[in-house]
C-alpha cells in the first residue's frame, strides 16, 4: 500500500506511531474485504478476490481510506499482493476450483457431443444412407453420446441380431 500523512491539523485524533496504525487498519480492512467477497467464482458478473483485482483494489483503497482519514493519512494506492488461507481452507478451495474446471470441461464435451450427434443424424437423413425409426435413433444417440462423452476408450461390440428380436 502507498500512503502519506497529509494534514494532521484537521485530523480527528493523533497517533504516536503512524506506520503501526496504518498497518493495523490496513490488515483489518483486508480481513473485512476477504469476508465480503469469495476468493473465486464461476458465475458471470459476481465479484471475486481473484477474478476482479482492479475492483477489489479500488474497494480496498476506499475501505482503508475511510479508516485512516481521521488521522490525516491519504491512501494513494492499495492492493492485495498476497492472500493466505489456512491449509484446510486452501485445500477445500483447490478442490472446489478443480471441480469447477471438471464441470466446465464436461459441459463443453457434452455440448460438442450433442452437436456431433445432431450432425450425424442430419447427414444420415440428408444422404438417405439409412432410415431410422425413433427407437433406433434413440439407440444411436445413446451409443454416440457414450462414446463421445466417455473418459475411457470404448470397446467395439458386434451386434448379431436386431433391436427388435
Amino acid at each position: 500500500m502507498v500512503w502519506k500523512v497529509v494534514d494532521t491539523a484537521e485530523a480527528s485524533f493523533e497517533v504516536d506511531d503512524y506506520v503501526n496504525y496504518v498497518h493495523v487498519q490496513s490488515e483489518s480492512a483486508v480481513r473485512n474485504l476477504a469476508t465480503q467477497y469469495p476468493y473465486d467464482t464461476h458465475k458471470d458478473g459476481q465479484v471475486s478476490l481473484r477474478g476482479n483485482t482492479d475492483k477489489i483494489a479500488e474497494r480496498l483503497q476506499t475501505e482503508i481510506q475511510s479508516r485512516l482519514h481521521k488521522v490525516g493519512v491519504q491512501v494513494l494506492e492499495a492492493r492485495i499482493t498476497h492472500l493466505a488461507y489456512a491449509p484446510e481452507i486452501a485445500s477445500a478451495m483447490l478442490q472446489r476450483q478443480q471441480a469447477g474446471a471438471i464441470i466446465a470441461a464436461r459441459t463443453l464435451i457434452v455440448e460438442g457431443a450433442v452437436g456431433m450427434v445432431e450432425m450425424a443424424l442430419d447427414k444420415l437423413a440428408a444422404q438417405q444412407i439409412v432410415e431410422l425409426d425413433e427407437e433406433r435413433k434413440a439407440a444411436m444417440v445413446s451409443n454416440l453420446l457414450v462414446v463421445l462423452c466417455g473418459d475411457k476408450s470404448t470397446q467395439p461390440v458386434l451386434n448379431t441380431g436386431t433391436l427388435h428380436h
